[in-house]
């Protein structure tokens, strides 16, 4: 593909992923079908499918692009240095989470059916951003604590990219939703997304510095 040609269609699916993003603030996904994005854009509808064939490709390129951003300021962390606590590295390690609400919704709520509908090339793309953001969050473990290289920082990450999926539900409830809790006696959590996942990086931490003999300790 001339690079002209290239240009003009990465431009087209960025005009295409920013309507769908768009949307989505307001509308939810089950409403939100091809032709509410297709309004959205300069071209036509039918265009899109030139390059998304279905609504769940154009989600799993938003979720990649989430992906992709968090990855880069996951790094941006890792390359400022060690020297915190792990108090303050969760506060850092929080923060890159805070603009990151539409990935966290879209993980929680829809990742089946984006992924089970959209095409294998698609899908590769989305795992190697989610696959960077991995190896990212590991850098951030590296140079903060280097002592957990190895079997901590593992564990660390298994634990904490599975309960990322479950944040958005526990700190984000419609009206009818809160309703509901409240009749049922259910209390709610007085946690925002970025002070959930601040609490549980920082008790995880502790955790697994503890474990380390003492003498490795230097964090």
């Amino acid at each position: 593909m001339p690079k002209d040609s290239e240009e003009r269609a990465n431009a087209r699916k960025e005009e295409i992923i920013n309507a769908c993003a768009a949307l989505y603030e307001t509308v939810g996904y089950k409403d939100i079908t091809i032709r509410d994005i297709g309004k959205k854009t300069s071209f036509t509808r039918t265009a899109i499918y030139h390059y998304f064939q279905t609504k769940e490709e154009i989600f799993l390129a938003l979720l990649q692009r989430e992906h992709e951003a968090w990855a880069a300021d996951l790094e941006a962390l890792a390359a400022q240095g060690g020297g915190l606590t792990p108090e303050a590295f969760a506060g850092a390690f929080a923060a890159t989470l805070g603009r990151r609400g539409c990935m966290l919704k879209l993980m929680s709520m829809n990742l089946y059916d984006m992924e089970g509908n959209s095409r294998m090339e698609n899908l590769v793309a989305f795992k190697r951003a989610y696959a960077a953001a991995l190896r990212a969050a590991g850098r951030c473990l590296e140079r903060y604590f280097p002592r957990l290289a190895g079997r901590g920082a593992q564990e660390f990450l298994y634990g904490f990219f599975p309960f990322l999926f479950g944040v958005y539900p526990y700190t984000s409830r419609t009206e009818k939703q809160a309703g509901a809790m409240a009749q049922a006696g259910v209390p709610c959590w007085p946690y925002t997304a970025q002070e959930l996942v601040r609490e549980f990086t920082a008790r995880a931490l502790r955790g697994l510095l503890a474990e380390q003999p003492r003498e490795d300790l230097s964090e």
